[in-house]
């Protein structure tokens, strides 16, 4: 392997950390456990973006925080460069086509990012946005999954991370991305960025380093330098469009909502054991009165039957939406670990799995080793417009299930499963992630959880009230006046409630 220092003589001093100018950058959304946890997401397989060799700068230098932005974040990263030619080598082969390790900041403007929609060509892609160096280590010498980042702003350490905590070890993104094209000698990986990444503004100072402390020597990147400044020129939206950012955009900038300045997120709506009790003792007939007292007509799963009348299902909604049917796009959504069986596998205890399938019952939506996943995981029922396969046996699963019916054919005759956890039409109502659902013989009924207690509290006073007038019915009163109450009769029935 030719010597670093031989191979960067005379280049342009942007590339003085490199081999040379780079053929291709190619970086990694998320890799860092701490990281994806932050965001609240792990993803199942890394996925990537490209950035302009014109982005490269070398240590010492400076970054432009253009006018008119206030989020440039900093990134510390690994940077590999590719020593040796790669194309479809196997994973155990991989780390022999790295020639070097050194360290990079993946400077993004999340000002930029609204527009991107995760290719980052403008949000990552300026110049000077990708600082690489100071000195290279020989991939030989280091072990991949034994390497330490570091990252400093002004002096105070802000990341601290190995590579033995991500998600993806350095050698499977060589060996994934020899599947899709030729990794280049001296072309650079960007292998992202652990928790710890925020904003910085002009005057602010960053540093990197890779090192490897349990390597012989303890090798090192030594510190990457780079200092914000502020840039005059901003964008013109003659020609695109321009920055903008939200409250969004700052938590993730920043790292977190607090650090960002910003309220904190309210807590997500969870259905307490009293109020969930409360539910299940109140009728969905009632239920629906309340909703339409408060002006909502259209909250009722129409068209579906439960398999288990006896059963009631009270639950926050986990959507699932189907498509109709289309070759092609149930041969790119339709196989493999498709939006359906994630559903399934991540369905909550206590969520009601809700699948729009548009009314058509000419195929089924599920079957029993997905009933059986949902009862197992802990779900409290599913509602769906569609039909159900093995029909006996899901009914032999125990768990509440409403339908149009049942049907033999499988899924694909008639639907493609689409996405997840969107607002979905089920029956002709339209269903939210996390909307109440509570289901008896009468049918299913959707209630916003904003409006959940007051309504439920409402529907068993109602009841309560019900039963009464039924009492005076029984013991021969006629309904003129009782049912709804007059004046005398309400007096009447006040007295009594105030007696108990």
């Amino acid at each position: 392997m030719t010597d670093s220092n031989t191979m960067a003589a005379g280049a342009d001093p942007r590339f003085s950390g490199l081999p040379g100018r780079p053929g291709k950058i190619v970086a990694i959304h998320l890799s860092y456990a701490s990281r994806a946890d932050q965001r609240g997401r792990r993803p199942e397989h890394p996925s990537y973006f490209f950035k302009p060799a014109s982005s490269v700068a070398a240590t010492g230098g400076t970054i432009e925080r253009p006018a008119g932005t206030e989020l440039l974040a900093f990134e510390g990263e690994v940077a590999l460069v590719i020593g040796t030619a790669a194309r479809r080598v196997p994973l155990a082969e991989a780390w022999n086509h790295v020639g070097w390790v050194t360290a990079a900041n993946d400077f993004g403007l999340y000002d930029l990012r609204a527009n991107d929609k995760g290719s980052n060509v403008r949000s990552k892609g300026g110049d000077g946005f990708t600082p690489v160096g100071a000195e290279l280590l020989d991939a030989r010498a280091v072990d991949p999954a034994a390497l330490r980042l570091r990252t400093w702003v002004n002096g105070e350490l802000r990341q601290d991370d190995t590579t033995a905590e991500m998600l993806f070890p350095l050698a499977q993104l060589v060996a994934d991305l020899s599947q899709h094209f030729t990794l280049e000698p001296g072309d650079v990986v960007l292998t992202g960025t652990p928790a710890g990444s925020s904003v910085v503004v002009p005057g602010d100072v960053v540093e990197v380093e890779v090192d490897a402390p349990g390597a012989p020597g303890a090798p090192s990147s030594g510190r990457l330098v780079t200092t914000v400044t502020q840039g005059e020129h901003g964008f013109d939206g003659a020609l695109g469009s321009l920055p903008s950012v939200d409250d969004r955009q700052r938590a993730e900038a920043w790292g977190s909502r607090a650090a960002a300045g910003l309220d904190p997120e309210p807590e997500p709506f969870r259905l307490t054991p009293a109020l969930r009790d409360k539910l299940a003792e109140a009728p969905v007939a009632g239920l629906s009165a309340q909703l339409r007292k408060r002006g909502l007509n259209n909250v009722t799963v129409d068209g579906v039957r439960p398999m288990h009348p006896a059963a009631k299902v009270v639950g926050t909604a986990r959507t699932l939406r189907f498509v109709p049917n289309r070759e092609d796009l149930f041969a790119s959504h339709g196989g493999g670990y498709n939006a359906q069986k994630r559903v399934f596998d991540a369905v909550g205890e206590g969520e009601v799995v809700v699948i729009e399938a548009r009314g058509e019952d000419g195929s089924g939506t599920l079957g029993d080793i997905l009933a059986l996943r949902a009862r197992t995981r802990g779900a409290a029922g599913i509602v769906t417009d569609g039909g159900v396969r093995d029909y006996d046996a899901v009914a032999a699963v125990g768990l509440p299930v409403y339908t149009k019916g049942a049907h033999p054919a499988v899924l694909g005759r008639r639907h493609v499963p689409w996405e997840a956890d969107v607002a979905v039409a089920c029956g002709g109502t339209t269903v939210q992630p996390g909307d109440v659902v509570v289901g008896d013989r009468d049918g299913v009924v959707v209630i916003p959880p904003a409006l959940v207690e007051e309504v439920v509290d409402a529907a068993l006073a109602q009841e309560a009230e019900d039963a009464w007038i039924a009492e005076q019915v029984v013991a021969g009163e006629p309904v003129d006046g009782l049912f709804p109450m007059n004046a005398e009769w309400r007096a009447r029935y006040e007295a009594w409630r105030a007696d108990r």
